[in-house]
């Protein structure tokens, strides 16, 4: 198969033929037709991750057709069109009974504690417990860019910080992640403020619904302009980028009795974020992490999306080779482009 593989952290990619993979008992073998191009990809290729044994395939935002299947799975068949959550769990587990997959202590990541799917063909252990079938109205594109990024916002926004209508929810970072927020905050009824550098990511922050947009460069305290905005803070706050700076911001902007979500990574030299902890004692704020999504989720998810009041596909910006996502992976961390890159050529 066509795959890319770095042998080295930081060091460039490279376009090779590797052999085809094999299912294992209770997996399956997926042939890629699009898969997301992340910026946990690059946490990865910078060697963030402890997970990643070398040489590696990255790649764990993916959709396409199962073309093996292991002797010991049950629900899915040759044929099928399927997704897979990029946190899967082992299904035997205490975490996975109780319907935590997506925190189960021998999870199985595509892309980072197994090779993934910038390649031609994926294996997918865990097959019964992990794999999504697809409605035939998403395409591949459009089901590989909610694999992390919007399912992770989903699971943040609706499940996490339990967001309700009327309510004001502050999102600081308007990439992939804080798009989707927007989006499905919109959906859910909620008010939601986009916050970025980028007048064209703020611009489409508005097309996604936020009701107010604030660069953050143009302004003295983004803080402040929040309260000013929801008349004493968020109810609820999303540091969508995974930065100190956001991820404080994100907790002080918040009302009395406020929620606060990290989906943004905190790795490497981020990792230990000063927090105001006096504001989170005295106003009651709870913080939460928001760590992907269990399949057994994304049914209201992808009912919402076919029912027409989430279009995620209007968060695909562009459409690349596998070639081409070698320069885009190492470049992430400097991306301004607004939206989602989706491989869909192998």
């Amino acid at each position: 198969m066509k795959a890319m593989l770095y042998d080295a952290f930081e060091k460039a990619p490279q376009i090779l033929t590797l052999p085809d993979p094999n299912p294992v008992g209770d997996g399956v073998v997926i042939k890629v037709g699009a898969t997301g191009l992340c910026r946990s990809d690059w946490h990865g290729w910078m060697g963030h991750d402890p997970d990643i044994r070398l040489p590696h395939v990255p790649g764990h935002e993916l959709a396409g057709e199962v073309v093996a299947t292991g002797r010991g799975v049950m629900r899915f068949k040759v044929g099928d069109r399927v997704t897979v959550p990029f946190v899967s769990g082992c299904g035997h587990c205490g975490e996975c009974h109780s319907g935590n997959q997506q925190v189960c202590p021998n999870q199985f990541q595509p892309g980072f504690t197994h090779w993934g799917s910038f390649a031609e063909y994926v294996a997918i252990g865990y097959a019964d417990t992990n794999l999504v079938h697809l409605p035939e109205e998403i395409d591949d594109a459009t089901a590989a860019s909610l694999g992390c990024r919007f399912a992770t916002s989903f699971r943040a926004v609706a499940d996490q910080a339990r967001t309700g209508p009327g309510e004001w929810i502050a999102v600081h970072g308007c990439g992939g992640v804080g798009l989707s927020a927007i989006m499905i905050a919109t959906a859910l009824g909620a008010n939601a403020i986009g916050i970025d550098l980028s007048e064209e990511k703020l611009a489409l922050a508005r097309a996604c619904g936020a009701v107010a947009t604030l660069n953050a460069s143009e302004i003295d305290d983004p803080v402040e302009a929040v309260r000013e905005i929801t008349g004493g803070g968020a109810h609820v706050s999303i540091d969508a980028l995974g930065h100190p700076v956001t991820c404080f911001n994100s907790i002080r902007n918040l009302r009395r009795r406020g929620r606060h979500v990290q989906v943004g990574l905190m790795l490497g030299e981020h990792s230990t974020p000063q927090i105001p902890m006096a504001q989170v004692i005295g106003h009651e704020l709870e913080i939460y992490g928001s760590h992907g999504m269990q399949a057994w989720r994304y049914d209201a998810m992808l009912s919402m999306i076919a029912a027409g009041r989430m279009e995620p596909s209007r968060l695909i910006s562009s459409r690349i080779t596998l070639e081409e996502a070698v320069s885009g992976l190492m470049a992430l961390d400097r991306a301004t482009t607004p939206g989602i890159s989706v491989i869909t050529r192998f």
